[in-house]
C-alpha cells in the first residue's frame, strides 16, 4: 500500500509534533486566557511582553466545545496551534470551549435546550440519546475512509445505530485502558495483576502485608463505569446481547457481582465509594495504591512533574477474568454537530481535516489519544515501543495489541440509546457499589438494576430508536 503523505491545515507536508512531555498548563485564569478574552474583545491585551491585537474578523466562526484533557500539552497544541493554522486556511475564527469531564452531559442538554450553542460538540462517550438532535456523519467517514483508509470497528460500534442506519456522531479517537500497578509491591508479593483471581489473590496479600489497597470506583463517575463493565465482560455477563436484546440478569453477571464484594472487602478501601474521575490519578501518584484502572495519564502526569513513584507504576494490559480477557476503551472520543448548528459544512470540514493530521494529536497527546483511522499513525508501534520520557522506554510497548482486549460500551452490541442512559444514569455502578458493600445482596442489586433496565428498555423501543 502507498504510503500517504499527511498534509498540515495549509498542505504544506505535516511535521512531527515534539515527542518530548510538556509541562501541564495551569488550569486557572492563565496569560493565554487573558490574551485570548482581549483578542475577543476586540482590545489590545499586555501581558507581560506580550501584546496581541485583534486580526481582521474572519469570514466564517466555528465554534467547538470538548474536555479539559488530562495531558494539558495536548489542549494546549489543539487550541493554540492547530485550530489557529487551520482558522487561517479556511477564513474561519475558531473559538474553543473545554470543560470539566464531569459537567459535559449538563452542558448537551442546555444546548439541545436552547437549540443554540457550539457546532463540535465532543463526548467522552457515545452519546445516541441526541441521535434525533444531530446530524449524521456518514459523508464524514466516508470522506476519511476515502483519504486515510478503515475506521475501526471500535469507532463505528460507538457511533452508528443498525436500527435506523444513521451515523450519530464520528469518533477521531479512543483512550486505552490499562491496568496500572505499583511492580514494586507485585514483585514483593510475587505476583502479576494479569487476571481478575490474581487482582483479588495479590492485591489482599499487598494490603495485608503494606496496608497499600486496589483501587477501582465503586462511585458514581465515568472511570467507575468502565471499569465495572470489565470485569461483568470478563466474566460473560453483559447488559445486552449483540441483538440488542437486554440480557442483564444473568448467572454471570451474578458472579461478577459476587467477585467485586470479594475484591472491596479484601482488598479495597471505602474511599472508592466516593471517587471522582480524577481520584485514581492521585490515588496512585500519592503512593497510596497498588493498582488502578486508568488510561496513562497516571503515568504521564508522573513523568512531567518528574514524581519518583512514577518509575514504580507499570501498565499492564486488561484483566483476564473467567470467560475473556477483555476491557473498555478509557473514553471514546465522539463529536457530534447538532442539526440546529451555525456552521455545519464547516465542523465536518474540520473533522476530515483534523484527522488527516492526527499523528501530530497523537504525539501532542503523548499517546494518550490512539487513533480511529489506524493508516494516520503508521509508526504507532515504534513511537510507544521506545518513548525517551518513560522509565523504561518502552514502558508504553503494552498497549500494542490494545483492540486485542478493547471493546465498546454496549458491547457485544451498538451503543444505543438505551445504553447511553444505563451508562449516564450509573445504574451499573450503583448495582456493583451497593453489592459490594452489603447494601443489597447481590441478588437484589442485580434484581433492583435488571428492573431499571427494562424501564429504560421500554421506554426506546417505544421511540423506535432500539
Amino acid at each position: 500500500m502507498t504510503k500517504r503523505q499527511r498534509k498540515d491545515p495549509r498542505g504544506r507536508p505535516a511535521r512531527a509534533a515534539p515527542e518530548s512531555a510538556s509541562r501541564p498548563a495551569s488550569r486557572g485564569i492563565t496569560r493565554r486566557r487573558v490574551i485570548e478574552t482581549a483578542a475577543a474583545a476586540g482590545v489590545t491585551a499586555a501581558v507581560g511582553p506580550f501584546v496581541l491585537t485583534r486580526p481582521a474578523r474572519a469570514a466564517k466562526t466555528l465554534k467547538i466545545l470538548q474536555w479539559n484533557h488530562f495531558v494539558p500539552a495536548y489542549d494546549k497544541w489543539f487550541n493554540q496551534t492547530y485550530v489557529k493554522e487551520w482558522g487561517a486556511a479556511n477564513d474561519t475564527e475558531v473559538i474553543v470551549d473545554n470543560v470539566g469531564l464531569a459537567t459535559i452531559n449538563s452542558r448537551a442538554a442546555a444546548e439541545v435546550s436552547a437549540r443554540q450553542g457550539h457546532d463540535l460538540f465532543m463526548f467522552l462517550w457515545p452519546p445516541p440519546v441526541y441521535e434525533d438532535q444531530v446530524v449524521d456523519m456518514a459523508d464524514v467517514y466516508q470522506e476519511c475512509e476515502s483519504k486515510y483508509g478503515k475506521p475501526i470497528d471500535l469507532a463505528i460500534k460507538s457511533t452508528y445505530n443498525p436500527k435506523t442506519k444513521k451515523y450519530y456522531g464520528f469518533s477521531d479517537s479512543y483512550v486505552p485502558d490499562p491496568i496500572n500497578y505499583r511492580k514494586d509491591l507485585w514483585d514483593d508479593v510475587g505476583m502479576r495483576p494479569d487476571s481478575w483471581d490474581d487482582i483479588r489473590t495479590g492485591g489482599r496479600r499487598i494490603k495485608e502485608k503494606h496496608n497499600i489497597p486496589v483501587g477501582i470506583g465503586l462511585s458514581a463517575e465515568l472511570d467507575t463505569a468502565m471499569a465495572m463493565r470489565a470485569i461483568m465482560y470478563s466474566f460473560g455477563a453483559s447488559v445486552q446481547d449483540a441483538e440488542g436484546k437486554l440480557v442483564l440478569n444473568s448467572r454471570e453477571t451474578l458472579d461478577s457481582l459476587r467477585f467485586v464484594k470479594a475484591l472491596y472487602e479484601e482488598a479495597m478501601t471505602p474511599e472508592v465509594l466516593a471517587w471522582d474521575a480524577s481520584s485514581n490519578n492521585r490515588f496512585m501518584l500519592a503512593g497510596q495504591g497498588s493498582l488502578v484502572l486508568n488510561a496513562i495519564s497516571v503515568t504521564r502526569t508522573g513523568e512531567t512533574e518528574n514524581l519518583p513513584i512514577t518509575k514504580d507504576i507499570w501498565l499492564a494490559k486488561a484483566a483476564a477474568g473467567p470467560v475473556r480477557r477483555i476491557g473498555l476503551e478509557h473514553v471514546m472520543d465522539v463529536y457530534v454537530i447538532w442539526n440546529f448548528a451555525q456552521n455545519i459544512d464547516g465542523a465536518k470540514k474540520f473533522l476530515v481535516d483534523y484527522i488527516g493530521n492526527f499523528r501530530e494529536g497523537f504525539l501532542a497527546s503523548q499517546f494518550y489519544n490512539f487513533p480511529c483511522f489506524p493508516e494516520t499513525v503508521p509508526d504507532l508501534q515504534q513511537l510507544i515501543a521506545n518513548d525517551p520520557n518513560a522509565d523504561p522506554p518502552d514502558k508504553y510497548a503494552v498497549l500494542g495489541d490494545v483492540l486485542d482486549w478493547a471493546t465498546n460500551v454496549g458491547y457485544p452490541g451498538y451503543a444505543n440509546a438505551a445504553i447511553d442512559e444505563v451508562f449516564s444514569t450509573w445504574v451499573i455502578n450503583t448495582m456493583f457499589a451497593k453489592a459490594a458493600t452489603g447494601t443489597l445482596a447481590p441478588e437484589e442489586a442485580l434484581k433492583e438494576a435488571e428492573s431499571a433496565c427494562t424501564r429504560i428498555w421500554d421506554k426506546w423501543q417505544e421511540k423506535g430508536a432500539i
